[in-house]
This record gives structure tokens, sequence and C-alpha cells, in this order.
């Protein structure tokens, strides 16, 4: 297998090594597993209208580096989420997995200042994302590196050569910049919103959609993206199977399909809205059965579940706009939607995709 790298602004190949590919973050790091712990400097609230896991809250935060961290090193990273006022179901993705952690428990109108929060990237590993290059593994172009040259692997996963050795190889540090450091998060409270079950609604003010499109990663990341999404996930759904796992429904043999769960503010983005985009994420796999982009597999069919009659009616009139050889399919979404398992939550954006509302970059599949 090969990996494409640039070095400056060459393109070169480099023989694959394990440790490459998608940015692998640690379990502790919090990115789609909550930390067991809360980050230094919280306190908690035992109020009634405290946040809790799967509110929608609303909160004003910002984020910076303490100052032990060298000033010439990069500053606080703003490309893979929006900072200032947000709103987010807690638990349920999107920003720092710290701002997370430290919501749970406070109430409308707390703040907490300089909460000691993980970065997101866990900590240094050093044992598989710093690795010797041997001299016999470069192209001829690749030999004139020196210590402090970038290299930009699969994912658009950045390395810095570290260190050269005598026998003409080198050392990179596969490293996030930001793995090993925290944050000081300063955060405000301004909200809280209890859901509340019934029909679409998700609480008396958002709503939940359900979709199949193809491999849930792209697109998931694309609604992370959409202004008035306030929460997503990804799972299974419209399958025979309880508690089904990734491999039973790869395997083709649950009858579930890939699906994402998706609560929104009508008020910012309406369902239809939402099926439109969906739509525009799907393309010409629209007109294809059981298979979206290269994946096949009942597993990959596309398909619009609805929750009430009122979504049904939208979701019936986009699809019809595409005419009789429209495969997606129109059904009530099941009674339970399946999470996936934690790795596969917001994967590209732990991946270190953007998830900035109205993003444009384009989405790539591999992490």
């Amino acid at each position: 297998m090969l990996l494409i790298a640039s070095f400056i602004g060459s393109i070169t190949i480099l023989p694959c090594i394990d440790a490459f590919g998608p940015p692998r973050l640690h379990p502790s790091s919090g990115w789609g597993q909550p930390s067991t712990e809360a980050p230094i400097g919280m306190r908690r609230s035992t109020s009634i209208g405290a946040a809790s896991e799967g509110d929608v809250v609303t909160v004003d935060y910002s984020l910076s580096l303490p100052k032990s961290i060298d000033a010439n090193e990069e500053a606080v990273p703003d490309d893979l989420f929006d900072r200032g006022e947000v709103s987010f179901v807690v638990g349920m993705g999107n920003y720092l997995p710290g701002l997370h952690e430290t919501v749970r428990g406070m109430s409308p109108g707390e703040s907490i200042t300089g909460a000691k929060t993980e970065a997101g990237f866990g900590p240094r590993d050093e044992e598989n994302l710093v690795i010797k290059i041997p001299p016999e593994d470069l192209p001829e172009e690749m030999k004139d590196v020196q210590v402090g040259s970038k290299l930009f692997l699969q994912g658009g996963v950045r390395c810095t050569v570290v260190a050269l050795s005598e026998d003409g190889g080198f050392t990179i540090d596969a490293n996030n910049f930001l793995a090993g450091k925290y944050y000081n998060l300063d955060v405000s409270l301004r909200e809280v919103t209890k859901p509340s079950l019934s029909g679409s609604s998700y609480s008396d003010r958002h709503q939940m959609a359900t979709f199949g499109l193809g491999c849930f990663w792209g697109g998931e990341l694309a609604f992370m993206r959409k202004q008035g999404v306030v929460g997503t996930k990804v799972g299974y759904s419209q399958g025979r199977k309880e508690t089904p796992t990734y491999e039973e429904v790869c395997a083709g043999t649950t009858g579930h399909t890939e699906a994402l769960r998706v609560i929104f503010d009508p008020a910012v983005i309406t369902y239809e809205e939402l099926c439109r985009k969906a739509v525009a994420k799907l393309g010409s796999s629209v007109y294809l059965l059981n298979q979206v982009g290269a994946d096949q597999g009942t597993q990959y069919r596309s398909g619009f579940y609805y929750h009430d009659d009122s979504q049904r009616e939208v979701a019936a009139a986009v699809l019809a706009e595409l005419g009789p050889d429209c495969k997606v399919e129109l059904e009530p979404a099941a009674d339970t939607f399946w999470d996936a398992e934690s790795y596969h939550q917001q994967y590209l954006f732990r991946g270190g995709q953007s998830a900035k509302k109205d993003a444009e970059e384009v989405i790539r599949c591999y992490g």
C-alpha cells in the first residue's frame, strides 16, 4: 500500500507505515468517548435546571493556550469548529469534547473561567507516531529534507522531520501540534432546553430527522456544517436485529442501513432544506439501488426516514422532483435508532476536517 505525501511544492510517494493514515486519537482525549473526569478547575451545580446529557445548550465560550507554550508555535487553530456563542446537544458531537464535559452540571447564568481541558488530541504517541524512515524507502527527491521540513500524509495529517540519520534516512513526528497540550477554557451557559421526544420533536424548540446517505461519515460532517443543526450522531436504522454491531450491519444480514440522526432548530433551517442537502450529498447516487458512490450493499442504501406525516409529505415532494427512477427509499423511521460504535461518531471531524458552520472545504471520506 502506498501513501501520498507532499514535501514543500512537490508530490512524492512514501511506503505506507501502519502508524500513518487518519490521526488515531487517544481514547482519553474525549473525542467520541466522554472522559470520566471533569476538566481541571470545573465546578458542579446541583440545580434542577442543570445541563445534562442530551440537553440542547447555548453557551458563550473562548479558548486559549497556556502561556507556557512557545509563542513561536502555532496559535489556537480556529478551522475545526466555531467559537463564541454556539448551541449544541450535550454529548452529541461538534466542538471540543472538553466543552461538553465542562457544561455538564452547569446551570443557566453560571460561568466558569480558566477550566483546563485537553485540546482533544490526547497524549503524545511516541511509539507509533514518531517514526524513522530508512533511506532505502525514500525516492531520490526526498533525500534532501532538513529538520523542520513539513510532510502532508494521507488524510491531510501533517508531520515534521525532527531528526536526520547518518545513513541518509530521517525521523518524522506525526503527532498533532496539540497532542499532550491543554486549552484554558472560559464558558458561560446561557440557556438549557430539555428534550421532550414526540414524533419529529426533540424538544419544544428542536426537531429530529433521520437519513440514510451511504457511508455515514461524510453525511454526518455535511450536516454538522449546516447552520441550525445542533446535534448529529451516526448509527443503524430500519433493520431487524437489536443492538447490531458495525460488522453485522456490514455483512448485510441485519437489514439495517447506515443512518444519520440530526437534531435541528426549524427556526434556522427547515426539514425541507435538510432533505435538499441530503439529495445534494447523494448526487447521482439517487438513481442507484443499494449503492452510494462506490459503496454497495443494502447497508448503504439511501433513504429518507420520516418521523411524522409532515416530514413524510415534505420528503415525498423533494424526492418526486427526482423523477420515477429515483431509488431513495421513503419509509417511517424505525422505532429504535441504534447508535454506532463511539469510534464512528464525528469520525471525519475527529480526523481533522472542519465542522465549522458554512465550511466549504471538500469532504474527504478517508478521515
